[in-house]
């Protein structure tokens, strides 16, 4: 089957940084599906893992963590899909990667693809929906029917446009979300963000000026170690704050007197450690499609770069490493 994959560590400028290569087509085993991969989006994670992680083998790494595709054979322990189910899921961390024709996932940690979604849409969506939806409501548990305000820093990335739309389809809450770009404030007003700040201007000064209540919930999706100072000076007293990122530093001694609540969201934790409530992430991804296909949220994809290829997904890494991407860059087809 083809695949791509890295041989080594480093820029994505480097020569052959990513490869075209076969593999052998895999069987499942246990709770295995082996789904015949249609569709791939790309994350900051992808371009972490390409320069951090050196290959375990002589055969190339496969990256990707978000698919969308038909079910076409399973393991003898599954007991919730069967051939021809069409998915989509963020897979783990420990096994190869979504960027093959074929790719082996844990059922548990699958969803049923929304209806209402294309492949690539739908391809756009599993990551990122989990990331949020487990920072909203697992780690900062962001109540259904409360009047808090909560402060989203990246609104317009990936995490950020689907965490807009998820508190605006489950809860009564306010949201702010930062962008800096006249394109980017248009996508998070889009997406359902009441307010929009500037997040390369003070956000104290900024968000004082709102009709709203002390942000109480404050979630940081990039360059935390920039805004530290700020969340301590504009969350609420007692007030929750989450991250996703990987800081350079991370002094959290400002949080001390308003007793703020620190909560580190990773997604993968729940296939990596095997927790008893891993199949709660197929439950998920079963909720958000079910709100899909009601209309209440739309895909992120934003942008199509073509066939899944080394030299399209270079492109996509290197635009996911400039840091000014909108919504979710997607591939299709091998």
């Amino acid at each position: 089957m083809k695949a791509v994959g890295y041989t080594k560590v480093g820029s994505i400028d480097l020569p052959d940084a990513l490869i075209d290569f076969e593999l052998p087509k895999p069987s499942p085993m246990d709770r295995d599906l082996l789904v015949k991969v249609n569709a791939i989006s790309v994350n900051p994670v992808d371009t972490k893992i390409r320069t951090r992680r050196a290959p375990k083998a002589d055969i190339p790494e496969v990256l990707g963590w978000d698919a969308a595709g038909e079910v076409v054979d399973v393991g003898p322990n599954v007991t919730e899909f069967a051939i021809g189910d069409l998915v989509f899921y963020a897979g783990a961390l420990d096994r190869p990667g979504t960027n093959s024709e074929y790719h082996l996932v844990d059922e548990r940690i699958v969803g049923r693809k929304p209806a209402a979604l294309s492949m690539a849409e739908a391809a756009a969506m599993p990551l990122t929906t989990l990331t949020a939806y487990e920072m909203l409501f697992d780690r900062l548990q962001v109540p259904r029917s409360g009047a808090e305000t909560v402060l989203i820093i990246g609104g317009a990335g990936g995490v950020g446009s689907i965490a807009i739309q998820l508190l605006r389809a489950l809860t009564n809450v306010t949201v702010i979300a930062t962008a800096s770009r006249p394109e980017t404030e248009e996508w998070v007003r889009k997406l359902g963000a009441h307010h929009v700040v500037n997040h390369r201007n003070p956000l104290p000064e900024q968000i004082a000026e709102l009709a709203t209540t002390a942000p109480f919930f404050i979630f940081s999706t990039n360059q935390t170690q920039d805004y530290v100072a700020q969340v301590a000076d504009v969350i609420a007293p007692q007030g929750r704050f989450g991250l996703i990122d990987d800081p350079t530093s991370f002094d959290i001694a400002p949080f001390k007197q308003k007793s703020v609540s620190i909560h580190w969201e990773f997604m993968y934790t729940r296939s990596l450690f095997q927790t008893d409530d891993i199949d709660r992430q197929g439950k998920i991804l079963n909720e958000v499609a079910a709100l899909v296909d009601a209309g209440k949220i739309v895909s992120t994809a934003t942008e199509t770069l073509g066939t899944i290829t080394a030299e399209n997904l270079i492109k996509a890494h290197k635009l996911i490493e400039s840091g000014s991407t909108k919504g979710k860059l997607v591939l299709q087809g091998f």
